[in-house]
């Protein structure tokens, strides 16, 4: 029986070019894993923002795909290469100009509002959530009616975020002041009025639900009906409360 043995080729036969580019690239590897490891992570600050009309010609006078695009920098602006920055340490200065650029470029958008209110806001920073209630606030007051619900969640965000009871009064009452479209639900309207309750401000409810009862300003059965009710429950609920000690 015959073994056929396999012959081999001493390394001598490999031509010195393939050694050569070999440990070349062994060496390549061995130094991108070191400078790879090796690089200094930089955190950057949100930059100020360019002018619209910048924007507008770079874009090629199509604003709206610049707008969403800007949106989505921004927002992911916080995980940079090697670093993550928490929201809080943002410029929320900076983040406000950032905004109304993407409003300008398209003010039908509604994401910016919702960024603002439902992102940026819910940050464990009592002052910059107190930014983000005020720069929703501006915002509502040039488009009440279509922006409402954002202005509903800033006295959510007031009311059990910041325990701010006052500045949800005043968020709530810039509703019932300037929300008067018809697709503005009635619970909206009506926010100042739950508020003034939950702080105890009884009469002040009674007064505002009186108000409105006797100004023929609301028409509809089932919100006259409602509002009747809760001023009798309010009014329950003060006979039931203990007379103040002279």
């Amino acid at each position: 029986m015959k073994l056929f043995v396999k012959n081999t080729r001493n390394n001598s036969f490999v031509p010195v070019s393939v050694w050569s580019v070999l440990f070349l690239s062994l060496f390549l590897q061995c130094y991108w894993h070191w400078s790879s490891t090796n690089l200094e992570i930089k955190r950057h600050d949100l930059p100020a923002p360019p002018s619209t009309s910048l924007v507008t010609l770079v874009s090629l006078d199509d604003p709206v795909p610049a707008a969403k695009w800007l949106m989505l920098w921004l927002q992911a602006f916080d995980n940079q290469p090697g670093i993550s920055i928490p929201l809080k340490e943002l410029d929320y200065g900076r983040v406000s100009e950032w905004l109304d650029l993407i409003l300008d470029l398209d003010n039908r958008i509604q994401y910016p509002l919702l960024a603002a209110i439902r992102f940026y806001a819910e940050v464990s920073d009592e002052n910059k959530q107190k930014k983000m209630i005020d720069y929703i606030s501006k915002k509502f007051l040039e488009n009440p009616d279509e922006r409402w619900q954002f202005m509903a969640h800033a006295v959510y965000i007031a009311k059990h975020r910041i325990k701010d009871q006052q500045l949800a009064l005043a968020c709530a009452r810039l509703i019932r002041q300037y929300a008067s479209g018809d697709n503005v639900p009635y619970w909206a309207k009506q926010m100042e009025i739950f508020v003034l309750e939950d702080m105890g401000e009884l009469e002040s409810a009674k007064v505002l639900i009186g108000g409105l009862l006797e100004s023929g300003e609301l028409k509809d059965v089932h919100q006259l009906k409602f509002l009747a009710q809760r001023l009798a429950e309010i009014e329950d609920r003060q006979q039931q409360e203990p007379a103040p000690l002279q």
